[in-house]
């Protein structure tokens, strides 16, 4: 036994600050700006696309009947491929075979994206819905170093939208490392996806100062 474990209490005691209901999670938080709720889109727009393609990182998370997985997926910039404008295809490459994200497609198929650029402070969330498919020919598509993935993970986009910088900043992950020439701005992605709701030059010049006065 570790050491002063015997002088813990055989349970836990009560939190009398736990959040138990949608009323009190409300309370404790401001509103949402309106942008933040008009920000989400169901499609894959240029800019979007210019994003995913400078990307070689991301988290993919999945649930199914033994809870949640969430598991790191990476290759070449540009591996999440854009079939259409409503359709993602990533490679699933050699892991270690435990196969946990790949059953939940099957049992249960919503799946959840963070895609992340280096050095970018902004990244992309797509929510949707996954299937498994090994058709060579796609398969073909994603050969690298001669060799083609197992499978194919093709994702049905449901919902998309930016999640802002301040988490990445406030981690200083990317710091001292300049951002991807040509990588589209977080204003000229937020006009894409609230059709044009958002004026891109005028956003990205106010955008740091207000990251820095709302950072905590």
């Amino acid at each position: 036994m570790l050491a002063g474990m015997d002088t813990l209490p055989s349970r836990t005691l009560a939190d009398p600050h736990a959040v138990t209901t949608l009323e009190q999670l409300a309370a404790l938080y401001d509103p949402p700006r309106e942008l933040v709720l008009k920000k989400v889109t169901d499609r894959l727009h240029a800019p979007t696309l210019g994003f995913i393609a400078a990307s070689p990182f991301c988290l993919l998370a999945t649930s199914g009947s033994k809870g949640v997985h969430c598991t790191p997926r990476g290759d070449a910039p540009g591996f999440v491929t854009a079939l259409d404008d409503h359709t993602l295809a990533l490679p699933d490459r050699r892991g270690n075979n435990r196969l946990d994200g790949a059953r939940y497609f099957i049992e249960n198929p919503q799946v959840a994206l963070l895609i992340v650029v280096p050095c970018a402070g902004e990244a992309l969330r797509v929510n949707g819905t996954a299937r498994i498919t090994a058709d060579p020919a796609l398969r073909d598509r994603f050969i690298a170093q001669g060799k083609a993935p197992a499978t194919v993970v093709i994702v049905a986009v449901h919902e998309v939208y930016m999640q802002c910088a301040k988490s990445i900043m406030r981690s200083r992950l990317w710091d001292g490392r300049a951002r991807p020439a040509g990588l589209p701005s977080m204003g000229e992605l937020l006009a894409a996806h609230t059709g044009g709701g958002v004026e891109p030059v005028s956003y990205d010049a106010v955008a740091p100062a207000r990251l820095v006065e709302t950072m905590y």
